[in-house]
């Protein structure tokens, strides 16, 4: 059996792992168009803002392809994909024939179209050499301008905060991470980060970028102009399609996979931010570009390209991030559109405390936590299990969440989880 894998991130790692726990003996190719192999795309920003040290980023140990017995092809780019003759064509002029094949060709960041966006210091924030060409200019950096308020974004205005640069995040829409809170617990973040010297400015965009060769600045659609040496683009990212174009395989944000995370065509699979599934909470089918579901569809879609067939129960889409010790969780559905949904809220703006808790049919839909995290192990268990709460309902936004209180009220609780479980998803949370 030859199993090929194109992506060498979470999706394609976990996915390698996998087929070793079900095949010792199959050959197992690896192509990744990274020169740089086992890192850690969620450290990035820390390595940038110098937190960790580059060998801090590895997330397997250097030997792990010998290992497993992987032949990894690393700077090789997979051009084209031929499903009846079960074909890829390489960048390098090689093919590669296969027996299962997974797409994990992962996302890259989306661009800005305007004048000037050719010219040189204009950055995305995506991969190890991304971050590295950023950290080759900083010596003539001091203004930085970042375009977009998601995650990526902010992650990156705080990164570059810490090597002292002067920072403005510049966001179309009204609020920061927009696909992660509401506007109450955005606005919390954005105090937050306002205090501490990082300028954000809602409801704009830049329309042009200034300079010759290098950008010099940019042009905001309100005409105002803010000098920058340094521009980097923070405004979500798209799935990596062009490997299955004209190829047959459905796709629609993303590549279509089943249950099983294998796609319409046979002996092909799709795992992380490249495969649209189904999502835990709505059962809509989406993609939540997120490394621990890529880690958990590339195991999935490991066991079932090696013949163990387990179902993929689908991705949730929850964050986790800390900007100048303030935490912020958010799980499931933050902003809820109908009249099926009831909305719990719970703030103290002295304290930059945020809690809000989204319920339908008394079961929770999603959470958002700001500053007061530690319910969100057990928040999260509640969830997934789609466990009734309203025995507890008004015990949801206290800050002692007493665990044995919670097991005793719910009828039947023990069938739902267990004080193990609780402890092992508050670890998970914590790290």
């Amino acid at each position: 059996m030859h199993y090929v894998i194109v992506g060498g991130s979470a999706a394609g790692i976990n996915a390698v792992e996998a087929i070793r726990s079900q095949d010792k003996e199959g050959k197992i190719t690896l192509i990744s168009d990274e020169e740089i192999p086992l890192y850690s795309r969620c450290l990035i920003t820390y390595f940038l803002s110098g937190a960790i040290s580059e060998d801090k980023l590895k997330y397997r140990t250097s030997d792990f392809y010998e290992k497993e017995k992987v032949d990894a092809l690393h700077g090789v780019k997979a051009r084209r994909l031929l499903p009846e003759k079960r074909k890829l064509i390489l960048d390098n002029g090689k093919e590669l024939t296969y027996d299962r094949l997974l797409i994990a060709t992962g996302a890259s960041p989306q661009t800005v179209e305007a004048p000037g966006s050719d010219k040189k210091g204009i950055l995305g924030l995506r991969t190890y050499q991304d971050a590295q060409l950023i950290n080759d200019r900083l010596n003539r950096v001091k203004r930085v301008s970042i375009l977009g308020g998601g995650l990526i974004g902010l992650r990156a205005a705080y990164s570059l905060h810490a090597r002292h640069k002067e920072v403005k995040v510049i966001v179309k829409s009204n609020q920061v991470l927009s696909q992660m809170l509401d506007k109450g617990a955005a606005n919390f973040v954005r105090r937050k980060i306002e205090e501490k010297g990082i300028q954000v400015m809602t409801g704009l965009a830049a329309v042009e970028f200034l300079g010759e060769k290098e950008v010099t600045g940019i042009v905001l659609d309100d005409g105002r102009r803010l000098e920058c040496e340094l521009v980097i683009v923070g405004k979500g990212v798209r799935p990596n399609l062009e490997l299955v174009e004209g190829t047959g395989i459905k796709t629609e944000y993303g590549i279509i996979v089943d249950d099983y995370l294998q796609t319409n065509l046979p002996n092909i699979y799709a795992a992380g931010d490249v495969a649209q599934s189904k999502d835990l909470i709505t059962g809509q089918s989406t993609i939540n570009a997120l490394w621990p579901c890529a880690v958990a569809q590339g195991r999935v879609a490991g066991l079932n390209m090696s013949g163990k067939k387990v179902k993929y129960d689908g991705s949730l889409a929850m964050n986790s991030v800390e900007f100048f010790s303030l935490p912020v969780i958010s799980l499931g559905i933050t902003r809820p559109k109908g009249k099926d949904y009831e909305e719990l809220v719970k703030e103290d703006e002295r304290n930059f405390v945020y809690k809000k808790v989204v319920l339908k049919d008394n079961r929770i839909q999603g959470m958002i936590l700001v500053n007061r995290v530690e319910q969100a192990g057990v928040m999260g268990i509640l969830m997934r299990k789609k466990v009734d709460v309203s025995p507890i309902k008004s015990m949801l936004l206290e800050d002692r969440f007493d665990f044995a209180k919670i097991l005793s009220i719910i009828k039947e609780g023990k069938e739902f989880f267990t004080e193990r479980e609780f402890e092992e998803s508050i670890i998970t949370f914590k790290k």
